[in-house]
Formats: C-alpha cells, sequence, structure tokens
C-alpha cells in the first residue's frame, strides 16, 4: 500500500505510531597535556551548558509543535549535562503537505503537529583517552513522538546546533495505526534515507553511509567530516607551532579515532 497524505490521515482513532530519532555527535579534539585537557573539557562544559542545551531542545519543542509540560536540567561534576522535556500533543489544524515529504525540516520556524506521550532528551559525555592526547564529547540526543510528524524535522536543527566531527543518527517507526477501513498502517509517510532530512550542503561536508532495515522500518546512517584540517583540532595553538613529525603523528591519532567512532570497532 503506497501512502499518500490523505492516507495517513484518514485513521479510524488516532495515530499511535511511536517514531523515534537518535542523533549523537561526537567532537574530537587533540589535548597533549593535563592542563590542555582540562581547559578543553572547562570550555565544552561552558559550550553545552545545561542551560544551552535547554535553549536547543525548546527550538525542538517549537519545531515538532510540542507543548512543553516539564523541564528536568542538570549539570554534572566533574563534567557533562543532561536535559530532559517532556511533551505533550497539539491540535493538527490544517498541517502543511511538505511535512510528509522526504525534506529537511525547519532551523526556526514553529510547525503545529499532532503529537503524544512525547519526549525530547539530551545527555553530554566529554571522555578523554588514559594516556593522554585525545579528548572527546559526546551528545546524545533522542526525540520520540506519537503522533503526524516525523522527529527527523528536528534533524536539520539539531545538526546545526552542535560542532560535530562524526555524527551517527537512527531513526525507527514502532507499533501500528489504523486507516479508517481497519487496514494497519506500520508507517505513515514515505522514507527511503535519513540523508533525506538533511540539506544539502551539510551533505557536503561528509562521508556517508547509511545501514537499513526497510521491512522493519528501521534507519541509520552514519556521517564523518571529508576535509581535514588539524587546526580544527588543536586546542590553544596552531599547526605551526609544531613541528612536522609531530603533525603527523597527531593526524594520524585524531583520523583513526574518528575511523573508530565512525565504523564503531577499534582498528589495529
Amino acid at each position: 500500500m503506497k501512502l499518500t497524505h490523505e492516507k495517513a490521515i484518514e485513521l479510524h482513532g488516532f495515530n499511535n505510531l511511536t517514531k523515534s530519532l537518535s542523533f549523537n555527535m561526537y567532537d574530537i579534539c587533540f589535548t597533549r597535556t593535563k592542563e590542555e585537557r582540562e581547559a578543553y573539557l572547562k570550555y565544552i562544559d561552558e559550550q553545552y551548558s545545561a542551560e544551552r542545551l535547554t535553549r536547543i531542545l525548546q527550538d525542538v519543542a517549537d519545531i515538532i509543535g510540542a507543548h512543553v509540560l516539564n523541564i528536568a536540567s542538570q549539570d554534572f561534576e566533574p563534567a557533562g549535562a543532561s536535559v530532559t522535556f517532556l511533551v505533550s500533543e497539539a491540535p493538527v489544524e490544517n498541517p502543511a503537505s511538505e511535512i510528509f515529504e522526504e525534506s529537511p525540516g525547519p532551523l526556526m520556524e514553529s510547525v503545529v503537529l499532532q503529537l503524544d506521550k512525547s519526549h525530547v532528551t539530551v545527555h553530554t559525555y566529554p571522555e578523554y583517552h588514559p594516556d593522554e592526547g585525545i579528548s572527546t564529547f559526546r551528545a546524545d540526543i533522542d526525540v520520540s513522538t506519537c503522533g503526524e510528524i516525523s522527529p527527523l524535522k528536528a534533524l536539520h536543527h539539531l545538526i546545526r546546533s552542535f560542532e560535530t566531527d562524526v555524527m551517527t543518527i537512527d531513526y525507527r517507526v514502532r507499533g501500528f495505526t489504523r486507516n479508517k477501513d481497519g487496514y494497519k498502517l506500520f508507517i505513515d509517510h514515505e522514507i527511503s534515507s535519513i540523508q533525506n532530512y538533511i540539506p544539502d550542503d551539510v551533505i557536503e561536508l561528509f562521508d556517508m553511509i547509511d545501514v537499513n532495515v526497510y521491512q522493519e522500518n528501521i534507519f541509520h546512517t552514519k556521517c564523518k567530516l571529508r576535509d581535514f584540517d588539524i587546526n580544527n583540532y588543536l586546542f590553544g595553538y596552531t599547526k605551526d607551532k609544531l613541528s612536522q613529525k609531530e603533525v603527523d603523528e597527531i593526524t594520524e591519532r585524531i583520523k583513526l579515532e574518528m575511523d573508530e567512532i565512525f565504523y564503531g570497532k577499534n582498528i589495529v
């Protein structure tokens, strides 16, 4: 059964499909001393404090048209932060047809659509190698909705909100709803790839791989920055302060770190 906008909204009862987006971003930095590492972690904590993460999630709630019922936020010691939004449905009033299309969502415009029993969360994880050298920062964002809009419409804004070297994105539709004739719908919109929800200018920056299980409505995309500039991975100085040997060694370590995160395995 090919989905159309009309079929997707002619339901028996309400739309109780659960659509879940998990967005993981990684920032990598070379910190050759304890002092550099501590300075980097302090910078990350300031850049991605609970206060700023709350603002980002508020924007996400606006984009997906959610009413925020409750906010729980916490900065942790020595590092990291968490923010959780509980959101409820908003009424559907003449939804635009493009919300059902595979296209990037808005950055800050408000889209009012139906949601119920939904949540938006973000957790951050600063981390570093025990032998010095590599420090990483990971942010995990989850957007789970019940209703017509896909949380993938918030992906564009999330990507723009974080500086990222590697991204992994998962999207899954669970459960089923029925049309007015009782026919089960296990998904209510067409989707072939998460990449279709990412703007072209962002796609140009990354090497991307899809791993999709279409019959199970499971979609996975991972992204790694295509161009490499070592200056973007040094904290507090530039490569002109290093010897060529140091530049080569640091470049190798950073690229290895990115590859291991991208492929999800240790590379010997």
